[in-house]
C-alpha cells in the first residue's frame, strides 16, 4: 500500500476517533490509543511508542527517538491535544522522517475543535 493510501484511512480514522470522543479535552495519550485501534480495526499495521535507534557518526545514542505511531512500517503519525499549535511539530517529524528514511508523516492535532485544521502532512522526499 501506498503512503497516499495509507494517509487516507489514518484521516479517516482520526476523524472518527474525534467524533466518537467528543472532540477536544482529552488527554493526547487517549487519542493516541483510540487512533491505533482504528487503525487496527482496518486491518493495518500499528506500531505505538516505538523507540528508533539514533546513530550521531556511527556511534549509537542512548537515547532512542521514540515515535508516537507507526503505520504499515511507512507512514509516522505524531499526536498532539492541544489547544496552540506549533509549527514545530512539523520541523520535529520532518527529523523523524530523515532518521528513519521515512517519506511522510502526519501531525494529528485532536485539541482542535475541528481535527480537519489539526492534519498537518509532512513529506521527505515523497
Amino acid at each position: 500500500m501506498h503512503e497516499n493510501e495509507i494517509s487516507k484511512i489514518v484521516v479517516n480514522s482520526a476523524l472518527e476517533v474525534h467524533r466518537t470522543l467528543g472532540g477536544p479535552g482529552l488527554l493526547e495519550a487517549v487519542y493516541e490509543e483510540a487512533l491505533v485501534f482504528e487503525l487496527h480495526q482496518r486491518n493495518l499495521k500499528v506500531e505505538r511508542q516505538m523507540t528508533v535507534p539514533i546513530i550521531y557518526k556511527g556511534n549509537t545514542l542512548s537515547n532512542p527517538l521514540r515515535m508516537d505511531i507507526l503505520v504499515a512500517d511507512k507512514v509516522i503519525i505524531e499526536c498532539k491535544a492541544l489547544t496552540t499549535y506549533n509549527t514545530i511539530f512539523e520541523a520535529q517529524l520532518l527529523t523523524y522522517l530523515r532518521l528513519t528514511d521515512l517519506k511522510l508523516g502526519l501531525v494529528i492535532n485532536f485539541g482542535e475543535k475541528l481535527v480537519t485544521r489539526g492534519i498537518h502532512r509532512v513529506v521527505n522526499r515523497l
